[in-house]
């Protein structure tokens, strides 16, 4: 049986069991407008003003650079600051923008206009665990028969037996399928060298050398990547665009 899409089998920047963001903060922004013929920009309020509720900021003016703003009406304004100003404006809104990460890149999620807004988006996206679709269930496509014989050999003969590999197999009768239950995750240089003392590639030729089939040990690794802590491989199950299909 051959892929006929490539699973990576190291390192790699995305995988398809990514979901939801990492690190989702809040940031609070202001709409300025200027010179009529300029489209708005959005810049943070200076450290010096933060404490300004929002009341205090829309609908004033301000000095702007780059990199912040500064109301500029019934404020005081230090000398060196005003002189790193070069712009005016008008503060028409106050934002309450919602950032997360995902694989250490920042996303723009989504504005709102209140800082409870803000905030309910976060919960949202956050679930109570912090987590998002942290188990999933996959096609058995996606692995080649070795792998397949791997798995029903080890329920069949170890299932009393740990792996010691990060990874753990359970079987699922009712609908033939395979659980996996994934062990330290993310499986990040960062995250296993904190738990483990060992960076990844030290646990998948861990892995290789105990007989795991490098198929399932790429999958394995993939979903760990995304924090997935439950993998089922179940024959009825649809498969996942952008993970290796193997076929006869």
């Amino acid at each position: 049986m051959n892929p006929t899409h490539q699973a990576p089998a190291l390192l790699t920047a995305s995988t398809p069991f990514a979901r939801g963001y990492d690190n989702l903060h809040i940031e609070r922004l202001l709409l300025i407008t200027y010179e009529n013929d300029c489209p708005p920009c959005f810049r943070p309020v200076h450290d010096s003003q933060a404490h300004l509720p929002d009341d205090e900021l829309q609908l004033f003016p301000c000095l702007f650079n780059d990199d912040f703003a500064l109301i500029s009406e019934g404020q005081f304004i230090p000398e060196e600051l005003d002189e790193c100003c070069p712009s005016t404006g008008l503060v028409r809104q106050v934002i309450y923008t919602v950032m997360g990460e995902m694989f250490n890149e920042q996303h723009h999620v989504g504005d709102l206009y209140s800082l409870e807004e803000a905030q309910a988006m976060v919960h949202r996206l956050r679930f109570e665990t912090g987590h998002y679709s942290r188990a999933w269930e996959i096609s058995t496509a996606h692995l080649p028969e070795a792998a397949m014989l791997y798995l029903k050999e080890w329920i069949s003969h170890c299932a009393s037996r740990q792996t010691g590999l990060l990874f753990e197999l359970f079987a699922l009768p009712d609908c033939n399928g395979t659980g996996c239950k994934l062990i330290g995750t993310p499986w990040t240089d960062d995250n296993l060298l904190s738990i483990e003392g060992k960076p990844y590639s030290s646990l998948k030729q861990e892995q290789l050398n105990a007989g795991t089939p490098e198929a399932l040990v790429n999958v394995l690794y993939l979903a760990a990547l995304a924090d997935v802590r439950l993998l089922i491989f179940d024959p009825d199950a649809a498969v996942l665009d952008g993970l290796a299909i193997f076929d006869e």
